[in-house]
Formats: C-alpha cells, sequence, structure tokens
C-alpha cells in the first residue's frame, strides 16, 4: 500500500475528504519522526511500538570489489507489532 492508497483508505473509513485525510496522515507521520529523532518511543496499544535502535559501528565488505570498508555507528527506526495486530496478521480467512 502507498502513501496515496493509505490517505484513500482513510478518507474512505473515517468519512474525510481526501484533503483531510492527506492532512492527517502527514501529521501522523511527521510526529512519530519528530517523537523519534528526539529519542523518544511511540505507542499505539495494540497496534505496536516505534523505537530507536542503536547499531554497532561494523566492517562489511564492498560487493563488487571485495574490499573490506568500515560502517560508522547509526540509530534506526524500528518498529514493534503488538499483539493485536500480529494477530490479526495470523489470523486465516
Amino acid at each position: 500500500m502507498t502513501k496515496a492508497e493509505l490517505v484513500e483508505a482513510v478518507a474512505k473509513s473515517a468519512s474525510l475528504t481526501k484533503a483531510a485525510a492527506e492532512k492527517a496522515v502527514g501529521a501522523f507521520i511527521s510526529t512519530v519522526s519528530g517523537a523519534l529523532k528526539k529519542g523518544d518511543r511511540v505507542t499505539l496499544v495494540g497496534f505496536g511500538s516505534f523505537e530507536v535502535a542503536s547499531r554497532k559501528a561494523r566492517t562489511g565488505r564492498n560487493p563488487q570489489t571485495g574490499k573490506e570498508i568500515k560502517i560508522a555507528a547509526a540509530k534506526v527506526p524500528k518498529f514493534r507489532p503488538g499483539k493485536a495486530l500480529k494477530d490479526a496478521v495470523a489470523k486465516k480467512k
């Protein structure tokens, strides 16, 4: 599902205009991004949690040359699905 399809689905299920749904989806994304940027954890009970994980520096390999390269440490966003989401996905139709 693309962002445009998500906006359309939100508009349809919440009886909103596409413009209002676009605003709502955009606000959600920017709010979650801002919270993660500050290092906060965003928890949506039943859906899941967004958090920031730290990745250690490591050595990798350039696949074209086979030469070793150093990969710097980084902070990456991480999503952990909640029980309700896991159950909804696993549920057989």
